[in-house]
């Protein structure tokens, strides 16, 4: 019979524009008698106070989880203004979930009291040991300029189990986030999830953006408010148009996607992206800064090539692949434009089964960074 086959993962999406027949939609593509966990991603246009008890409703006892998005990865390509979902089947995920609803409060005590919490709910359905069979995902409030405390901690509590997210957007208004737990859209809040599975897995993260020679050192930030308001103690957004040859009433997001900057640790470049310019000629940043940092000015190099080396690499380590959840910076999907380019990064990420969002920033085993595809791909088979 059809519906007792493992249907390990089963993907959706939904363009509907209002919140009960969204529900709908995700709930007949997804429900089975195995569906154990639902994870989604929508676009912020949506009324959230109506779509968020139309959800739980109609998965009745199922845990829903998800974020809004600058942009969903659904099962036919980019979508933007759209839900994409995935439904879990309880035979070969066990996924325990918990909201951290203070991520201003949150320390190294809370997240060793979560991870166990998640340890201990994994277990009861755990499919495989949980050390080396299980990742976590976390989806951070994208504008709560808290996102590093919160991954230190979770980090050190987690230990030897990867984990990878990605900050929710709201379609590039900055003006408020949200993640989803328990019926409700929170703001100012982080959803963390552990998965456990036998199927074989690999957390990921790149990008495609290779360093140039100049160097812009932050003299002067507001690390609370990541604000940079003088880089070679000349007015940042001045300092950064003179760089990449423009005027400062020039700068916008796709500048900014196409001219990033970045820190150095070890040999790697991790990219620091700019939100927005203000009216005092400071500039905003997605990610952490603070003064004395040595910002490196890079360029971006054709996305294609270093996806299509990226699922190679997996396909090699997992074979064939079941899915992949991804978490794709918002610069990138700026940078890659419309019309054929989107299109040819969009089948793309179709034809490899990738789920996901656009997001303000990804997470990578404790980090924060900006411009980069990050995620897990998932195998077929079992390890």
């Amino acid at each position: 019979m059809h519906h007792q086959e493992n249907q390990a993962v089963v993907t959706a999406m939904s363009q509907a524009r209002d919140g009960e027949t969204v529900a709908q939609d995700l709930a007949r593509q997804l429900m089975h008698p195995y569906l154990g966990f639902v994870l989604f991603f929508c676009s912020a246009e949506y009324d959230l106070d109506a779509l968020g008890p139309c959800l739980q409703e109609y998965f009745g006892g199922i845990r829903v989880v998800g974020c809004t998005t600058a942009g969903e990865i659904t099962p036919q390509g980019y979508g933007q203004g759209c839900v994409s979902a995935i439904g879990f089947d309880h035979r070969s995920f066990s996924i325990a979930s918990v909201l951290i609803d203070e991520m201003d409060r949150f320390n190294l005590i809370d997240a060793q009291q979560l991870v166990e919490h998640l340890v201990r709910d994994c277990r009861e359905n755990a499919q495989a040991p949980i050390k080396d069979h299980s990742f976590a995902l976390t989806l951070l409030d994208g504008l709560s300029s808290r996102e590093e405390v919160v991954l230190a901690a979770l980090s050190a509590a987690l230990g030897s189990i990867p984990h990878f997210g990605g900050s929710a957007g709201d379609d590039n208004h900055l003006t408020c986030t949200h993640v989803y737990y328990d019926g409700v859209f929170h703001s100012g809040a982080a959803v963390v999830l552990l998965v456990n599975t036998c199927l074989d897995f690999e957390v990921f993260t790149t990008h495609h953006i290779e360093p140039l020679a100049e160097k812009l050192v932050v003299t002067r930030a507001d690390s609370e408010t990541r604000r940079v308001l003088e880089l070679n103690a000349a007015p940042a957004a001045e300092e950064y148009a003179r760089l990449i040859g423009v005027t400062p009433a020039e700068l916008d997001m796709r500048l900014f996607a196409a001219h990033p900057l970045a820190v150095r640790i070890k040999d790697q470049y991790y990219v620091r992206s700019i939100q927005q310019v203000n009216a005092d000629g400071s500039l905003t940043f997605y990610c952490a800064v603070e003064n004395g940092i040595v910002l490196t000015a890079m360029t971006t190099g054709p996305l294609m090539p270093n996806l299509q080396r990226l699922f190679e690499r997996l396909r090699d380590q997992l074979g064939p692949l079941l899915l992949t959840i991804g978490c794709d910076c918002v610069l990138r999907r700026l940078e890659v434009g419309e019309g054929e380019r989107m299109a040819e990064v969009s089948d793309f990420l179709r034809e490899q089964r990738v789920i996901g969002f656009n997001t303000y920033g990804e997470q990578f085993n404790g980090m924060h960074i900006n411009q980069t595809f990050t995620g897990v791909a998932i195998g077929r088979r079992a390890s």
